[in-house]
C-alpha cells in the first residue's frame, strides 16, 4: 500500500491532537507527518515534509488559512487542501474553492466525514499522477534518443576518469551549467526486481522499465538543480548541484525527502517499486567518484531492508582506500559486488575468466593469473577497509600459498566462493551498522520519554528519511516505532503511579500535557485508570 502524507494545521491544541490520534489513519495508508498551530509554522513544515494533503483551519494566528492556501497553491498545484472551518459563511467557502481547495468542511465535522474526505483527496491525487505519467507518454519518450554525449560525460565524471580542468572544459563544451566551486550530492535509483506474481512485465522488459524510470526521474526533477544520467547497469543517477555554503546535513535531509517523494511517483505511475541510494556527504567536483560509490553502496542495503526505500549511505568503520573505477570488466565486477548483485558478479567473473585463464597454455601463465585474481580481490576487500583474512575464511590459505591451486577448475571454484564470501561479509557489516542506529534511537526514547516523540522528529535528528527509519526499526525490534514509544511511556507511567505520584505529575513525566487525554490513553492500554493504579 502506498503511504500518503498528511499535515494537520489547527490552532486549537486539543482538536489538533484528536485529529491526529483518534482517527485510524494508518489503516488506510495515511501517515500524519506533522502538526502545526499556525500558517507560518505550517509553511516551514511543508517545505521539509512535502505532504500530499493538508487539513487546514481558516482562523489562525500569524497567518490565516486562506493566505496559507493561496501560497501553497502557487508552489505546489498538486497539493490537496481540505478546509475544516467554524465559519459558516458563503464568502469564505467561495474564496476557498476559488483557490482550489478540494473541500470545505464545517466544524464540528465527524471523524468519519473527515476520514472519507481525506481518502477522496488521496484517490484523486493518485489518478492525477497516473494521468500525468501515462504509458502513452512513456512510449513516446522511448522513441527519442538519449543525449549520449552528456550521458557519457556524466559517467566519466562519476567514475573518476577526468581531471578538474577536463571536467570544466567538457562541461562548457556541452553547455552544462556547472562550476568546480559548487558542491554536489549523488543519488542512484533502480527499479526493484520484478516479483514472480507480476503479470504485466518480465525480466525481458527491464530495459523498457529502466527507461521509463529515467523519464519519470527527469520530469519529476525539472525544477531542481540537478542532472540525470544512466549508468552501465541501467540505473538512473542524479547529481544534485548545491550552490553556496549550505549545511551538508540540511541539504542531504532535503534530498532524502525529494527522493522519497520521487519513489512514490514512480510507484504511482508504473505500479512497480524502485529504490534509491543517497551519498552520505556533499563534495566538490573532484569528489564525484567517491560520492557515486557511496550512493551505490547505500542502494545495496535494499537486500537487507526491502524494496521501495530511499536509503542514505552510512559510513562503516574501517579504512577507505582511494581507487578509481575504470570502464571495463573489473569495474563491472566491483560494482556488482558493492551493490550485492551476486548473479551479475558471477557473470563478470566468468567474462574475465573466459578472456584470460580459460586460454592459458603454460603453468607459468597460470601462476601469473592466480596472482592477478588474488590482487583483484585484495584490492576490492581492502577498499572497504575490511580484513582479507576475515572475509575469505578458510579460502585465505590460497592468498598466502597460491601454489595450492593446481587446476583451472580449482581456481574458478575458489573465485566463485570468494564472490559469495564477499557478499556474505558485506551483509553482516550492514546489519552491524543497523544495530548501532537502533541503539541510538532506543537511548533517545529513554532519555526524552518526558517529551512528545515522533518517528519524523527522530528521523530529522538523525538526518535520514522516515520511511527508511521505520522499516529499519521494525526489522530490528519487531515493532512499529509509535507502538514501542507508547509501550515505554505507559510502562514508565504505571511504575511512577505505583510509587504514589499524582496523576498530573505522572502524565507530565511521560510527555502528556493534557491529563484527560493521558487518562484515556492509559485506560485503553492497561484497562484501568491512572487513579486506580495509584490507589
Amino acid at each position: 500500500m502506498i503511504t500518503i502524507h498528511l499535515l494537520i494545521v489547527e490552532d486549537e491544541i486539543r482538536l489538533r491532537h484528536a485529529l491526529a490520534n483518534n482517527i485510524p489513519w494508518d489503516q488506510y495508508g495515511i501517515e500524519v507527518v506533522g502538526q502545526a498551530g499556525n500558517g507560518t509554522e505550517a509553511l516551514r513544515l511543508i517545505e521539509r515534509k512535502k505532504p500530499e494533503i493538508v487539513l487546514l483551519d481558516l482562523q489562525m494566528p500569524e497567518m490565516d488559512g486562506l493566505t496559507l492556501a493561496r501560497k501553497l497553491r502557487q508552489t505546489d498545484p498538486l497539493l490537496k487542501i481540505i478546509v475544516l472551518s467554524g465559519h459558516d459563511d458563503f464568502a469564505y467557502a467561495q474564496e476557498a474553492l476559488e483557490l482550489g481547495v478540494l473541500k470545505y468542511l464545517l466544524k464540528p465535522a465527524g471523524e468519519e466525514e473527515i476520514l472519507m474526505t481525506v481518502l477522496e483527496a488521496a484517490e484523486r491525487l493518485k489518478k492525477e499522477l497516473e494521468q500525468r505519467h501515462n504509458q502513452d507518454e512513456l512510449k513516446e519518450k522511448w522513441k527519442l534518443h538519449l543525449p549520449f554525449l552528456i550521458n557519457d560525460f556524466m559517467q566519466g565524471w562519476l567514475n573518476g576518469k577526468f581531471e578538474a580542468w577536463e571536467i570544466e572544459y567538457k562541461s562548457n563544451a556541452l553547455q552544462l551549467e556547472l562550476t568546480m566551486d559548487d558542491k554536489y550530492a549523488v543519488v542512484v535509483i533502480d527499479m526493484d526486481p520484478i516479483s514472480e506474481a507480476e503479470q504485466r512485465f518480465s525480466k525481458r522488459d527491464t530495459p523498457l522499465l529502466q527507461f521509463s524510470l529515467s523519464s519519470i526521474v527527469k520530469e519529476f526533477l525539472q525544477s531542481e538543480r540537478c542532472w540525470v544520467s544512466t549508468d552501465y547497469a541501467g540505473c538512473s543517477v542524479v547529481v544534485f548541484q548545491v550552490a553556496g555554503n549550505q549545511e551538508a546535513n540540511i541539504v542531504l535531509q532535503k534530498i532524502n525527502t525529494i527522493t522519497e517523494k520521487l519513489l512514490f511517483t514512480v510507484h504511482s505511475c508504473l505500479r512497480l517499486t524502485a529504490s534509491a541510494g543517497i551519498s552520505g556527504a556533499i563534495g566538490g567536483g573532484e569528489d564525484m567518484n567517491k560520492l557515486y560509490i557511496q550512493a551505490v553502496r547505500a542502494l545495496q542495503n535494499r537486500i537487507v531492508l526491502g524494496h521501495d526505500l530511499a536509503i542514505p549511505y552510512r559510513e562503516e568503520q574501517g579504512r577507505e582506500l582511494a581507487l578509481m573505477l575504470e570502464p571495463n570488466l573489473e569495474k563491472a565486477l566491483e560494482i556488482a559486488l558493492e551493490t550485492g548483485e551476486g548473479d551479475k558478479a558471477s557473470e563478470m567473473m566468468t567474462a574475465i575468466w573466459d578472456g584470460a585463464v580459460a586460454k592459458l597454455l603454460t603453468f607459468g601463465d597460470m601462476q601469473e593469473h592466480i596472482l592477478y585474481f588474488a590482487s583483484l580481490f585484495v584490492r576490492m576487500i581492502q577498499k572497504q577497509g575490511w580484513s582479507v583474512q576475515e572475509v575469505a575464511g578458510d579460502d585465505y590459505m590460497y592468498f598466502v600459498n597460491h601454489r595450492e591451486l593446481t587446476t583451472k577448475e580449482q581456481i574458478l571454484l575458489w573465485l566463485q566462493r570468494m564472490i559469495k564470501a564477499y557478499l556474505n561479509y558485506a551483509n553482516q557489516r550492514r546489519k552491524s551498522t543497523s544495530h548501532s542506529i537502533i541503539k541510538t534511537i532506543l537511548s533517545l526514547v529513554e532519555k526524552e520519554i518526558d517529551q512528545e516523540m515522533t518517528l519524523h522528529a527522530v528521523a530529522d535528528r538523525l538526518y535520514v528519511n522516515s520511511s527508511y527509519l521505520s522499516r529499519l526499526f521494525k526489522q530490528e525490534t519487531g515493532k512499529a516505532f509509535s507502538t514501542y514509544v507508547l509501550e515505554r511511556k505507559m510502562e514508565r507511567a504505571k511504575a511512577t503511579l505505583q510509587e504514589g505520584v499524582r496523576v498530573y505529575d505522572a502524565a507530565a513525566a511521560v510527555g502528556y500535557r493534557d491529563v484527560s487525554y493521558f487518562t484515556r490513553v492509559f485506560r485503553k492500554f492497561w484497562g484501568v485508570t491512572p487513579g486506580e493504579v495509584r490507589n
